[in-house]
């Protein structure tokens, strides 16, 4: 398990005044959370924790930005999000709870509220953690994302700031929003004609600096291909796994062209390459089989990642 600084884990203090109040009458979904205070706002989004006065929980309660709240893309994202979020049922996703709409008549949903740190916090620490600790957040990410395959949903935004430690080391991948899904018929749900595309493609400043997903997206995802498929997630995956061992992504730069540039032509040195700490052989050929420009010189899945990582190396003496 991991330890970082900690915040309080203590259970809130329960009372038979809360346990026991009865519920109004009528039930009003748009009088159900109160207290609201603002966690983080995302690129679109708003995320805040709230109360749940019906359940007497605090939750974190995710929007649309005010001005997103009508844009149609903006908000078949969140749909989409949410019930993915909901559907994948499994110990590395974040639990969601509701989804609905609030007087307004805008989206939200809420979830699970965890009080952790993300990878990339942690990362800014890499100093105080060994190759063990961090494989395991690597492998529990995996573990999501194999999950998340043989259920047809590829993430498409792997990425360190999405990757959450709870207080009691728990591991979860967040923010489905981008998120891959295709119809019964086999075609990618972003294809339908009357459906805005849903594919992130490279986003920029004003200033034409990187916005970080571009630093871990496969080269197919950065080419829009239309065919991107789980294999994108494994060089994601690498991506990250690279930063764990090396403590600098695969590869660098304050220009987007250059880093796109990169991403498609350049192989980067091997992760035993940089550091004062020796990075085991296995972890460095793995994390380059991730990064590998063809997506069919990938492993196959996120769950042969995570056995190479626990057998082949955690395994052995």
């Amino acid at each position: 398990m991991l330890h970082f600084p900690q915040r309080s884990t203590a259970a809130p203090q329960l009372y038979a005044d809360d346990t026991d109040a009865p519920l109004p009458e009528t039930l009003n979904p748009k009088l159900r959370y109160a207290y609201f205070s603002t966690i983080a706002t995302g690129g679109k989004s708003l995320i805040q924790s709230c109360r749940d006065l019906y359940l007497g929980r605090t939750v974190c309660y995710k929007t649309l930005k005010p001005e997103f709240q009508k844009d149609p893309t903006e908000n078949l994202r969140l749909l989409r999000e949410a019930r993915i979020s909901a559907m994948l049922q499994h110990p590395n996703t974040m639990p969601t709870y509701e989804i609905g709409r609030d007087n307004r008549g805008h989206y939200f949903f809420t979830m699970k509220l965890v009080h952790g740190y993300t990878l990339r916090e942690l990362f800014n620490y890499r100093q105080r953690y060994d190759f063990s600790q961090l494989m395991n957040v690597i492998v529990q990410v995996g573990n999501a994302l194999a999950y998340a395959h043989t259920a047809g949903v590829v993430h498409r935004d792997v990425k360190p700031d999405n990757i959450l430690i709870g207080p009691y080391g728990e591991v979860l991948l967040l923010d489905w929003g981008l998120a891959k899904v295709w119809h019964r018929e086999g075609t990618p749900a972003s294809a339908d004609s009357n459906v805005p595309d849903l594919n992130a493609g490279v986003t920029m400043t004003n200033a034409g600096k990187l916005q970080g997903s571009v630093m871990y997206m496969s080269p197919e995802q950065i080419d829009r291909e239309p065919d991107i498929d789980l294999r994108s997630d494994i060089y994601s995956l690498g991506a990250v796994m690279y930063e764990a061992l090396t403590g600098r992504t695969p590869f660098t730069g304050q220009v987007v062209r250059k880093v796109l540039e990169d991403v498609r032509d350049k192989v980067p040195d091997a992760p035993s390459y940089y550091g004062k700490i020796k990075v085991p052989k296995v972890l460095s050929e793995l994390a380059m089989s991730c990064l590998s420009k063809n997506p069919h010189d990938r492993p196959g899945s996120a769950e042969e990642v995570t056995r190479i990582i626990q057998h082949n190396w955690a395994s052995s003496p």
